[in-house]
């Protein structure tokens, strides 16, 4: 029983260790159709992280690695210029560092109409 209890335990510190960042809100929006290509993407995450790459794909082009701007710091929001492409859909991957060290990685799209 003492052994069930502890490993419970166990489980629980774990989780809450392990919890990671997440995207709270990006712009444009993940799966937003948009009457335009946007001048800037934005990140806006639950908790600080630092990006340490975005890279953006279009379906009729090769990936681009956006320009950071040297940011080396962790933070919350950020906002980069863009340029897209023209009309189509675009992804955006993203990798970077939570405040505890761990790598995370995410995505989302959105089509230009």
């Amino acid at each position: 029983m003492k052994l069930i209890t502890a490993c419970l335990a166990f489980s629980a510190f774990a989780s809450v260790a392990l919890a990671h960042s997440q995207v709270d809100t990006t712009t444009p929006a993940d799966g937003a159709q948009v009457a335009g290509v946007p001048s800037e993407i934005t990140f806006d995450f639950a908790d600080e992280i630092r990006l340490t790459r975005v890279e953006a794909s279009h379906q009729d082009s090769a990936p681009a690695v956006l320009d950071l701007g040297g940011q080396k710091s962790f933070s919350r929001s950020f906002s980069f210029p863009f340029q897209g492409a023209g009309k189509g859909t675009y992804r955006i991957e993203w990798r970077g560092l939570g405040i505890d060290g761990h790598p995370m990685q995410g995505e989302f799209q959105f089509t230009v109409e």
